[in-house]
């Protein structure tokens, strides 16, 4: 048996969660998909959590988005992953307690999604977010393609989401993509500085504070169920295409791909 694939760890009414495949940069597979999901489940239910940390393992990356190599070879499988926890365990998964993603690398695709579903980022000088699906024939059907839009202003996040290019963490924070930037020793420190700030407040102030900001009405948000119908009709035609099979062929092969528009 090799490690898990998140690593949870319970420091006082704080839980960290740890995505925890730093050989291929926390990619996302349906391992890691469990871990996360279950994690969150008893972190909510949980009367005496006050708040998450999520972060990722090494020192290169937050998350790399899903695992394509996976992806080719036909092996993310979502078979016994509860539906309501969503991509990496988590995009689809609003639990009442506050999310702060400590975001310890570059988070493309994937990890700018679970940054976007977290309530407060806290990043390392490091680290950089961008949506780079575009570039692999697919799209960003884990909540970016409507979240980025609504969090960043329109012709920002078009930029980003259209030309699939990265954005540094100086500049997500000018944008307001991110709530801090400090030196990648002090990340964990920030996080939890700013989960102790949050968690030193009444808890079911807090919590009935967020499902009002986030919207969250019975564990969802009834106004992002449009948006993901959306996402889900677009990639559901998008993947029957040729350029959708050819972008993690080329990715796995690493080579340009070889678009066909069809």
């Amino acid at each position: 048996m090799g490690e898990p694939a998140a690593l949870v760890e319970r420091r006082d009414h704080i839980v960290l969660i740890t995505l925890n495949r730093p050989e291929v940069r926390n990619a996302v597979n349906a391992e890691l998909t469990r871990a996360v999901g279950e994690a969150l489940d008893e972190a909510d239910t949980d009367a005496s959590v006050r708040a998450v940390v999520l972060t990722g393992a090494g020192d290169k990356a937050f998350c790399a988005g899903a695992d394509l190599k996976a992806v080719a070879r036909g092996e993310f499988s979502t078979e016994g992953l509860k539906p309501h926890w969503g991509f990496a365990g988590c995009v689809t998964h609003p639990i009442a307690k506050p999310v702060i993603a400590a975001v310890n690398g570059f988070a493309l695709g994937g990890g700018t999604e679970i940054a976007l579903w977290a309530d407060l980022v806290v990043a390392a000088e490091t680290a950089a977010f961008g949506l780079p699906e575009v570039k692999r024939g697919i799209l960003a059907g884990a909540g970016g393609a409507f979240r980025l839009a609504a969090q960043l202003p329109t012709k920002v996040a078009m930029e980003i989401l259209l030309t699939g290019e990265p954005v540094t963490a100086a500049e997500a924070l000018r944008l307001g993509l991110v709530n801090r930037v400090v030196p990648r020793a002090e990340l964990l420190t920030a996080a939890f500085a700013l989960a102790e700030t949050v968690s030193a407040n009444a808890p079911l102030s807090v919590q009935a504070s967020k499902r009002i900001a986030r919207g969250i009405s019975d564990g969802s948000i009834p106004s992002e169920q449009a948006a993901w119908e959306r996402t889900a009709a677009e990639s559901a035609a998008l993947m029957r295409s040729a350029d959708a099979k050819e972008g993690p062929r080329a990715f796995a092969e690493k080579r340009a791909p070889v678009w066909e528009g069809r």
